[in-house]
């Protein structure tokens, strides 16, 4: 599968090393230019390339970037993207640290709702409470009784099974998280997010979840 990855954070970079691990053909773009990423291509063999190039083909883009940086993502990003291309949203709202006030969000708009009315393209929400180091470390065979579960919210059923089943390739089990009107049960610091258990504990801290916006992640 030809995947483009925006972001080479840590949990880009952790994709990217997955991914290309898996013999998916990946390429990988951030901010500062594809002449920044040559140790990464190097060490995984993934394609170093423009933001603007990174959806070029592409059966799946994984956009993992701060969320102040979404409206900033080039015009007609995905117009070279291959047909029935998936976008997974990785991203948080962290309006304390890093991504200032969004009034949209704080007024109850699900960030990848936001997400979305910025790119212009529907996203699967995943990978967002999950520690960059576990997609290295933690990948399980399928039937594990240990094996981790991750949290996935999407609207379009096609889509989300592209992306639990790259994740289930991963290592992970998945739990069907809803629509992304449901996605705020996966946001920071509900008990899902950053939560490491099976796919029962998963869906019971879903369901646990709170549709208040918690006072630490409130600008």
């Amino acid at each position: 599968m030809k995947i483009g990855i925006i972001g080479a954070g840590n949990i880009g970079g952790n994709l990217t090393r997955r991914l290309t691990a898996l013999g998916h053909d990946v390429s990988v773009a951030n901010s500062r230019g594809p002449h920044t990423l040559t140790a990464l291509a190097e060490e995984t063999g993934a394609t170093p390339v423009t933001v603007a190039e990174a959806a070029r083909g592409a059966e799946v883009v994984v956009v993992t970037i701060p969320l102040k940086n979404v409206p900033d993502l080039p015009p007609g990003l995905f117009d070279g993207a291959a047909d029935g291309f998936v976008v997974i949203d990785t991203g948080n709202y962290y309006p304390k640290e890093r991504d200032g006030k969004i009034e949209a969000i704080e007024n109850g708009l699900p960030e990848s709702r936001w997400t979305e009315q910025h790119i212009g393209h529907p996203v699967i929400k995943a990978f967002n409470g999950t520690y960059a180091q576990d997609i290295l470390d933690k990948p399980l065979p399928a039937g594990d009784p240990d094996r981790l579960a991750l949290p996935v919210a999407g609207d379009d059923e096609a889509a989300k099974r592209t992306v639990r089943d790259l994740i289930d390739a991963l290592g992970f089990d998945t739990v069907d998280a809803g629509g992304i009107d449901d996605s705020w049960r996966q946001q920071p610091d509900t008990p899902v997010y950053g939560l490491r258990a099976g796919t029962a504990e998963v869906t019971k801290a879903l369901a646990a979840a709170s549709p208040e916006r918690p006072e630490n992640f409130r600008a």
